[in-house]
């Protein structure tokens, strides 16, 4: 599949920027961006101070600095290769793709983890959180 730059995501940040690998929201903290999102698997980031989603809409997605990333995070703390999010089986997966500064899930350092709704995710110093909207019945 050929991704055009419309599909992808860039988050610039400043490179004197800091924060804390094991910091992320608070216990409980719901981080909603949109009312009510679509029903999807989503990262969630604080940008500009709103939230903003960033669909996890593919089966696999390269998070990254680099030009050839799904999803983009434009700060000197991130690999050009930073990790993959692969999607099987209705389970989702985040791997570390060899970077230099690591991958954490919930402060803890991985190189591949499951994913729930609501786990905090950091990339470098980019703090993310996983968030999976199911269907309404």
């Amino acid at each position: 599949m050929t991704t055009t730059p419309s599909d992808r995501h860039t988050i610039a940040f400043e490179p004197t920027e800091a924060v804390d690998a094991v910091q992320g929201p608070a216990d409980g903290d719901r981080v909603e961006a949109v009312a009510h999102p679509a029903p999807g698997r989503y990262f969630a980031m604080e940008e500009g101070g709103s939230e903003r989603l960033l669909p996890l809409d593919r089966t696999i997605t390269h998070l990254g600095r680099g030009f050839t990333a799904d999803i983009q995070l434009e700060d000197v703390s991130v690999s050009r290769r930073h990790a993959i999010v692969t999607q099987r089986r209705g389970a989702v997966r985040i791997l570390d793709d060899r970077s230099s500064n690591g991958t954490f899930v919930n402060g803890r350092r991985i190189q591949e983890a499951e994913l729930h709704d609501g786990d905090v995710v950091v990339i470098g110093r980019v703090v993310l959180q996983y968030v999976d909207v199911a269907p309404t019945t």
